[in-house]
């Protein structure tokens, strides 16, 4: 029902602050103001420590300046109009209103204590039962609903003379019900009226005919299984309690506070008018000065199928919560901050992988051309040996191969190793070929980067090295990652440029000297 109630909701995402005296305007980026909350918030909250240098802070502004030119750049391209972008930040709102507009304290301790009561009743994760079972469709005439009530009610009485053994429980299964097999139910998966019953009756023990929404029962319980942590189905219990009593209890007290402070009234003569005849075009209720009438009702209850009373409570409790969330945003600052920021976050995000990110990764000829032009950036901090490692099992061998590769490139030695002299049925040579750093392989510590003696390889125990010391990767596909983050960066401040070029940008430098000192 919590979900039914925040579904009506309305979720717009408008708003407009002026700048009062204690919050002033720190800049006007292209005409967006930016009071010194806003920039406070982003900057303490990206782990800029408090009373830090002025060139620490003017650092981060051109930052945080950057970020606010990239976002209205994404509106500029129509990303906030986007259906996916739009269904994201309507589902985060609707994640976030929910803690405004109920008690979670409440919501939680109902649960808890519907848990408890639970436990207390021998319930458990799992329920493993056998029932007799009738199905009765929901037109059921009244003669034959009795006539299956008695003879419910006479098998009950039967298997109680018998002392009500598994024997004569299974019999009566196979004669008179319409499900045969055992029922295996979860934590919470039952309906509330077999729920009810069931969390009474001890292993082995049968119950009095019941109903339920499917039909009359008379259940044996066979099994019980041990009964989760609470955390671990107490949102369970939540949704449950909000399908079963309409709203879950931290709305409903939610609700209750809500009407108190906006001085709901209700109005004894349309109530009364409505629930004896069904509809009614007089006032039901007044809600912060406003009235709603019978004809609101109307529109509400074609789309909510339910008794009247039940629908005029459900009508009441949205009309409540409507109001509330269209006054969230003024009410509530963190609220309102908290939806920008992620709106912004978003489309920051949005923005920057669209210019950037596809770019940096697939532009291969805009990679290699930075990788020449910065090379020296590029230099490992030691030596590496760009190489191959080779285990020989004769020094012959050993000889004869390193001869061989002097003559061939580099790229083609694994393949003339593998068809040369490992062609036979006993293989002559293991090889490692790479760029090895120091402590990357024995053997090239040991003979290269003259380490400690390494243990010869078990039947390949003549070892040598062929390949050339170097500071830096030959190709830029050696250093793929890290270029491809440089080059992002790159990118991004030449993007930066080109938004810088053509912004209008106001800093008032008086109220700048009180950010995070006021």
């Amino acid at each position: 029902m919590i979900r039914f109630l925040l579904m009506f909701v309305f979720l717009g995402f408008g708003w407009s602050v002026s700048a009062q005296c204690d919050d002033p305007i720190l800049m006007r980026i292209n005409g967006r103001e930016i009071l010194r909350s806003e920039f406070e918030r982003s900057y303490l909250g990206n782990g800029v420590s408090v009373g830090v240098s002025r060139q620490t802070l003017e650092t981060y502004m051109n930052r945080f300046i950057d970020s606010i030119l990239k976002i209205g750049a994404a509106e500029a391209a129509g990303l906030d109009t986007c259906r996916t972008f739009r269904e994201e930040q309507e589902t985060y709102r609707r994640r976030l209103i929910k803690s405004y507009l109920t008690d979670e304290a409440v919501t939680e301790r109902a649960a808890q204590q519907y848990y408890d009561k639970m436990k207390s009743g021998r319930y458990a994760g799992q329920v493993h039962v056998k029932h007799i079972f009738r199905r009765l469709p929901q037109n059921v005439s009244g003669q034959t609903l009795h006539e299956v009530e008695s003879r419910m009610d006479s098998i009950y009485d039967t298997l109680v003379g018998e002392g009500a053994d598994a024997s004569s429980f299974d019999t009566c299964v196979e004669r008179f019900s319409d499900e045969k097999g055992v029922r295996k139910m979860g934590w919470l998966q039952m309906s509330a009226e077999f729920e009810e019953v069931v969390s009474g009756l001890k292993v082995g023990e049968i119950s009095r005919p019941f109903f339920t929404p499917q039909g009359i029962h008379i259940v044996r319980v066979l099994e019980r299984q041990e009964l989760p942590p609470f955390e671990q189905v107490k949102e369970e219990i939540i949704r449950r309690q909000t399908r079963r009593h309409g709203m879950d209890k931290g709305t409903c007290a939610s609700v209750e506070k809500l009407k108190k402070a906006y001085h709901y009234v209700p109005d004894k003569a349309g109530i009364d008018e409505l629930l004896s005849q069904g509809n009614t075009p007089r006032i039901l209720f007044t809600l912060d000065g406003r009235a709603y009438t019978g004809k609101e009702f109307a529109r509400f209850a074609a789309s909510y199928p339910a008794g009247v009373r039940r629908q005029l409570e459900t009508f009441t409790a949205k009309t409540v919560l409507d109001y509330e969330n269209s006054c969230l945003e003024s009410k509530h600052p963190e609220f309102r901050q908290l939806v920008q920021a992620h709106r912004d976050s978003m489309l920051l995000a949005e923005i920057t992988d669209y210019r950037i990110g596809r770019t940096g990764m697939a532009d291969e000829v805009g990679l290699k051309a930075y990788f020449e032009a910065h090379r020296s950036d590029f230099h490992w901090d030691t030596i590496r040996y760009r190489g191959i490692v080779l285990h020989c099992t004769t020094k012959r061998v050993a000889k004869q191969v390193r001869k061989f590769l002097k003559q061939i490139p580099e790229e083609e030695w694994m393949d003339a190793i593998r068809l040369t002299f490992n062609a036979g049925e006993i293989p002559e040579v293991q090889a490692e070929q790479g760029v090895f750093a120091p402590g990357d392989n024995a053997y090239v510590d040991d003979l290269v980067f003259k380490g400690e003696n390494a243990t010869p390889v078990l039947s390949f125990p003549f070892t040598a090295v062929l390949g050339r010391k170097q500071k830096g990767p030959d190709t830029w596909q050696e250093v793929r990652e890290p270029l491809t983050v440089a080059y992002r960066n790159y990118l991004e401040a030449s993007w930066a440029t080109e938004l810088r070029a053509s912004a209008k940008v106001e800093i008032d430098q008086e109220v700048l000297k009180t950010v995070n000192n006021h």
